[in-house]
């Protein structure tokens, strides 16, 4: 039996209760607030390059797990993979399932007043304010994805993604000290929320089409985001493992998943039709 479409609530009306939006509210005020000491405390040469190599991961979980895997099962893999895919996101505290549901909301109301972060209702709400209040419940998010709620392990991290985050923060502290952990693990956490609400924001902002999505491509962050920049691109072809479609339009998630294709951690990639790729070029 098919899930009724959610019904998205006025912010006047909130799906989250006081409790929940103040947590939020928090939980981000507190990611912004450690990288001002580094302004006391100075950086090191190995900060900077954890940083980079923790970005890696940060925009492969974002992208391939997260995107083009939970949210659109662009390719298949094992479920020992899949659980991989999912502590990956969840590193960054990144809930796969949450963001699922979200972003089958996202493209089922594209642009619509039923959009959980439309640039139409405003930078803020677009870039912060949807992460605390976006106008669905839990349950309504879950509806949305049936095909993940039926692994323990991946309810598992969708219980627990804060508990991952924080051992892998932990994780990062013992190894490199607090700098390190500020800067390379704090660092790729605002990253990632400024990146993610980039997308929203900028690759919403194009002309519009007779059925009233707005996305748009955005080449800075189609380089600076692995591919998820091209998202008028993804919206054409929202099950595709490729969002550049063009030779220029760099797309290193899609080049990273054909290499694991190549050794078998994942197979089935979903393409863009060879003659739309064709046009394209």
């Amino acid at each position: 039996m098919t899930a009724a479409i959610p019904l998205r609530r006025p912010r006047s009306l909130p799906a989250r209760t006081r409790r929940e939006r103040i947590v939020g509210t928090a939980q981000i005020l507190a990611a912004h607030l450690p990288p001002l000491t580094l302004f006391y405390t100075g950086t090191r040469r190995e900060d900077w390059i954890a940083l980079g190599v923790l970005y890696l991961f940060n925009m492969f979980g974002l992208g391939a797990s997260m995107h083009r895997y939970f949210t659109h099962k662009a390719f298949r893999t094992s479920r020992t993979f899949q659980f991989f895919l999912a502590l990956l996101a969840a590193v960054f505290y990144g809930d796969p399932i949450h963001f699922a549901g979200s972003h089958r909301l996202h493209h089922r109301f594209s642009d619509t007043d039923r959009d959980p972060h439309s640039p139409r209702e405003g930078a803020w709400h677009c870039w912060i304010g949807n992460l605390i209040e976006d106008g669905y419940t839990e349950r309504e998010r879950l509806e949305m994805v049936p095909d993940l709620t039926r692994y323990p392990e991946l309810m598992w991290v969708h219980r627990h993604w804060f508990l991952v985050g924080s051992l892998a923060a932990l994780a990062v502290y013992l190894s490199g000290g607090y700098t390190m952990a500020v800067l390379a693990f704090g660092g790729n956490l605002l990253l990632k929320l400024h990146l993610m609400s980039a997308i929203n924001f900028f690759g919403h902002r194009g002309e519009g089409g007779p059925d009233g999505d707005l996305s748009t491509n955005n080449a800075f962050l189609g380089i600076f985001c692995f591919g998820e920049g091209w998202h008028h691109n993804h919206h054409l072809y929202p099950g595709a493992a490729r969002s550049g479609v063009r030779w220029y339009e760099l797309d290193v998630v899609y080049y990273i998943l054909k290499i694991l294709s190549w050794v078998g951690l994942v197979w089935e990639l979903r393409e863009v039709p060879e003659a739309a790729r064709r046009r394209a070029c």
